[in-house]
């Protein structure tokens, strides 16, 4: 019985993905291995039709927080101040990251599940001089989509560029990279992309790197220096290549099925189907529809039920959801549209629910 993974990163591969891990082992110092990460760059500025003489995608070997990490160290001058934005797990990764670096900021927290604090922030940019703003845009401690679009016309304003981290939101969400004047956007292989984990990247704008002097945070870690080197055909560092070969199919199936547009789309009706299912079993959602992104959705635990009672019936069934974090591990669940799910695999998934729920 295949395996459904329904958490929010690793994905359940397809065929294509899968088979790419055995293509040759390749040295990162040839050619060939250039020209493949000279594919990937330009393949992932075209997820968002960015030009390349505005930007760069830089590779990264690690996790979605490896890239939000080389983002802030990155970006963010010593000079600088960098106002957060906190309404979950993944803010309050950011600030410490700061904290970590050194990097001077301030903090606006919201509580997790709450939008964004669209006062308290307008006030914090009218009274401080920040040299950038930091958001999550998909919030997945909730599954909340952050409106970012709103927050940029606040930080627009006052001329204040945004770092974004998109880790689960790129290549299914709108991001607007001009109109919302992000300076850089921090993204994963094994999310919306759908391959496997061990690439990172960031979406950043040629500029947002051009300011000196220049004194960098990190040796793995600095941008800059991936610029440069991957600008001319290089790598600082031993990049994970297999994982390269599959995020290289991954995109090429990503754009074969009609792109961001058409990813949207496909996880929104997975995820109508599931929340559908499960309010019909009297189960919650925490966040109403228009607040969630199509990527995961939230739900409360029914009553009397624990996680890991939900989550070993359904594994044993083939189905693998997420528990919630801090707080909210008691009484949330979490699950996920992403990967190589069939419409056959998501009408099992809501037979199983109906099974399980109703104690069959």
């Amino acid at each position: 019985m295949k395996t459904i993974l329904l958490n929010p990163g690793p994905v359940t591969l397809s065929e294509r993905v899968r088979g790419a891990l055995l293509r040759p082992d390749l040295c990162h110092r040839e050619i060939e291995f250039a020209r493949l990460q000279d594919g990937l760059r330009a393949k992932l500025l075209a997820v968002y039709d960015l030009d390349p003489k505005v930007w760069a995608a830089v590779l990264l070997t690690g996790s979605g927080t490896a890239a939000v990490e080389a983002m802030i160290g990155s970006v963010v001058p010593h000079a600088g101040r960098a106002l957060i934005v906190d309404n979950g797990v993944y803010g309050e990764r950011m600030r410490r990251i700061a904290e970590i670096y050194r990097v001077d900021h301030q903090v606006i927290r919201s509580k997790w599940g709450e939008p964004i604090d669209f006062d308290a922030i307008a006030q914090a940019l009218a009274a401080g001089a920040y040299s950038h703003v930091a958001v999550v845009h998909h919030e997945t401690t909730t599954g909340r989509l952050n409106d970012v679009a709103r927050l940029a016309a606040l930080c627009r304003a006052r001329q204040v560029p945004l770092v974004l981290d998109g880790v689960s939101s790129f290549g299914a969400e709108v991001i607007e990279f001009e109109a919302w004047g992000i300076a850089a956007c921090a993204a994963t292989a094994n999310k919306c992309l759908h391959g496997v984990p061990g690439t990172a990247f960031v979406i950043v704008r040629r500029g947002a790197l051009a300011c000196t002097p220049y004194t960098p945070r990190s040796v793995y870690l600095d941008l800059r220096e991936y610029l440069a080197r991957q600008d001319g055909q290089g790598t600082p560092f031993t990049q994970s290549v297999q994982t390269f070969y599959a995020l290289d199919e991954a995109l090429d199936e990503f754009f074969a099925a009609g792109g961001r547009r058409a990813r949207h789309a496909l996880f929104s009706a997975r995820q109508a189907r599931i929340r559908a299912t499960l309010q019909a079993l009297g189960v919650r959602p925490v966040l109403e529809l228009e607040a969630c992104s199509c990527v995961l959705h939230a739900f409360e635990l029914p009553p009397g039920r624990t996680y890991d009672a939900l989550h070993d019936a359904l594994k044993a069934r083939g189905f693998i959801i997420y528990a919630g974090q801090g707080a909210l591990s008691e009484r949330v669940f979490r699950v996920s549209a992403m990967g190589d799910i069939t419409a056959r695999d998501v009408e099992r998934l809501c037979a199983t629910l109906r099974e399980v729920l109703a104690g069959r």
